[in-house]
């Protein structure tokens, strides 16, 4: 294919994600004071009890323009599978005085990062009034592009470095974790300047560079001893499946199989569209490590 149809193919299927009108959640709960911290809740739509929880964290480079709005129509896809899903919201990059930039800043240095665990703490306590009927026991975590890393990371906080706020005693209560088209491994991912050099942009300055990716590069936190799973599509012009791959070989050197399903022709979006057949082959990935 070549770079203008690949193009073209991409801006239809960006198109297409994001044409479906958001779907509003069946209740709300906080986890901490900031507007930013909030989940949204979807119960499933067959109304089961003892649904197994997806956890949903949205991608947008870690950038402050993008929410989780726009994985809304994903959320709904998941509920009406059969699952109960939780769509979490984190603070996310802003115009700091240590990370100046051109465009929109990626991530927020530790706040992305006090979120999503402060987040994945208090699921069980929220899910407890909110979603009574949802098996908080079978949980599965999913994210996309640069919730893949978040995902990827909420799975791996039991084997943070020492002396890390957010190290865990013991591996989360997971069933698994289902990375989709993650910006999973930082060293390919700068070399390939993903997002526009989003992740230098999430971990600050250079001098910040090394000293903080032991605490944030998913492919510096392995193993994990949770299952973990990739879909990847093999067209993405946003995060190349190199990064995926990148990933994948990390964990085999580690000792640890990583499920890797590269998906021909498809780029980044069709993986969170539910009008898109990649989306099927996600909620099948899903349910694998979910039922």
């Amino acid at each position: 294919m070549s770079d203008s149809a690949a193009r073209d193919r991409d801006a239809v299927e960006t198109e297409s994600a994001f044409s479906h009108p958001a779907v509003a959640p069946d209740a709300s709960a906080a986890y901490g004071d900031h507007p930013d911290q909030v989940i949204d809740f979807y119960a499933p739509r067959d109304g089961r009890a003892g649904a197994p929880v997806v956890v949903v964290l949205h991608g947008g480079a870690w950038r402050g323009p993008y929410d989780r709005l726009h994985v809304t129509p994903f959320a709904d896809f998941l509920a009406r599978r059969g699952f109960a899903v939780a769509n979490v919201e984190y603070r996310r990059g802003s115009e700091l005085p240590q990370q100046r930039g051109s465009g929109p800043v990626a991530g927020r240095w530790p706040e992305t990062f006090d979120d999503v665990a402060a987040a994945m703490d208090a699921l069980p306590g929220l899910l407890a009034v909110v979603l009574p009927e949802a098996d908080a026991r079978r949980v599965v975590v999913t994210g996309h592009s640069a919730g893949g890393q978040l995902a990827l990371w909420a799975a791996a906080r039991h084997v943070l470095p020492q002396g890390s706020p957010w190290r865990l005693a013991a591996a989360p209560p997971l069933r698994g974790v289902v990375a989709l088209a993650p910006i999973a491994d930082f060293g390919t991912a700068v070399e390939l300047d993903v997002c526009s050099g989003a992740v230098g942009q999430l971990l600050g300055r250079e001098e910040d560079f090394a000293a903080r990716s032991p605490y944030a590069d998913p492919a510096a936190l392995l193993p994990t001893g949770i299952a973990t799973a990739v879909v990847q599509g093999r067209t993405d012009l946003t995060v190349p499946h190199a990064v995926a791959e990148a990933f994948v070989d990390a964990a085999a050197k580690a000792g640890e199989t990583v499920g890797l399903t590269l998906l021909e022709e498809v780029g980044h979006f069709p993986l969170i569209d539910p009008a898109a057949d990649a989306c099927a082959v996600v909620a099948e990935e899903i349910a694998q490590l979910a039922w």
